[in-house]
């Protein structure tokens, strides 16, 4: 008997053969497939380092430009770009319009469907012209199944305003879309558990990239300083105690010399290690953090 050819060439419509009988399993055998199938993402991911790290350098060149950095997409994909976005002021420090997430449907479509939002090339386009969308931008697409009207409306319209464009799907690209897009991430992790819940592999596989982009982007703007996250604000009891800690262990200082030190920073980790290295007070560690462009190994000669 020759084998069918699937009804949909998107490999996040196919059925996954290894979970065709899912729901006669125990729940154990039911996790243990989903496990398997989970390690097939970082692997999918390996193959397409080179146009990752192509994403991160996009990103901090927007960045040093005054840019942003736009996601676009639709439900799940969109709830992820959102996801990513809001979680740069707190960890980085930075300017929340500095990283933007948009989805289609708008802020409700955050926690509930709003039907046929995605199908819409027009409000994809109008999302990007609401931002004012310029040269310095880029926007970034994110379709697990590559075809969403409203992600490619926004990416086409964003593009005719001047900006890079990118695109993250989890199926095969089509050859338009590698000619079209200034940079293109397909992770091929193969049909999902349940036949078209791109929220589990796709969307697994989506957040890591989003992740893998933001912070290799803040690692080379010097958001980070060895491995530790230097510029973030003590904006709260836990940011308080990590940034105490910092200086600690990288000044060698007890808790209420860190303490001190921080409030003479005005709450910045980065600041505080420069007036402490370089013997100079708050404006003049400004000043040299600045002309570094926020590079503290840079300002302190690299030391650890």
């Amino acid at each position: 008997m020759s084998q069918k050819l699937p009804l949909d060439p998107r490999l996040t419509e196919q059925r996954n053969p290894a979970s065709t009988d899912i729901d006669r399993l125990s729940a154990l055998e039911i996790v243990r497939v989903i496990n398997d199938e989970d390690h097939r993402v970082a692997p999918a991911i390996a193959g397409q380092l080179e146009q990752v790290a192509r994403a991160v350098e996009m990103a901090e060149d927007t960045f040093r430009r005054g840019g942003r950095l736009i996601y676009v997409g639709a439900g799940t994909s969109g709830r992820l770009g959102v996801l990513d976005a809001s979680e740069m002021p707190p960890t980085y420090g930075t300017d929340p319009r500095m990283v933007q997430g948009v989805i289609a449907g708008g802020p409700v479509a955050l926690t509930k469907a709003v039907e046929g939002a995605e199908d819409s090339r027009e409000d994809g386009g109008a999302a990007v012209d609401a931002l004012e969308v310029g040269a310095d931008d880029f926007v970034f697409g994110i379709a697990a199944s590559g075809t969403t009207p409203y992600v490619h409306g926004a990416l086409t319209r964003a593009k005719q305003r001047g900006a890079k464009t990118g695109f993250l799907l989890c199926t095969h690209p089509q050859e338009w879309m590698l000619e079209v897009y200034d940079v293109v991430i397909a992770v091929l992790v193969g049909p999902e558990v349940v036949t078209g819940s791109t929220r589990m592999k796709a969307g697994t596989a989506t957040k890591l990239v989003l992740n893998t982009i933001t912070t290799g982007a803040m690692i080379r703007l010097g958001k980070v300083y060895g491995n530790l996250m230097v510029d973030l604000r003590a904006t709260n009891q836990k940011l308080q105690d990590r940034s105490e800690r910092i200086l600690m262990e990288t000044l060698d200082l007890d808790r209420a010399s860190a303490a001190e030190l921080l409030r003479e920073a005005g709450g910045s980790v980065k600041t505080a290690m420069v007036m402490r290295f370089c013997g100079v007070e708050r404006k003049e560690a400004t000043r040299l953090l600045r002309r570094a462009g926020g590079r503290l190994g840079e300002v302190l000669g690299q030391e650890r």
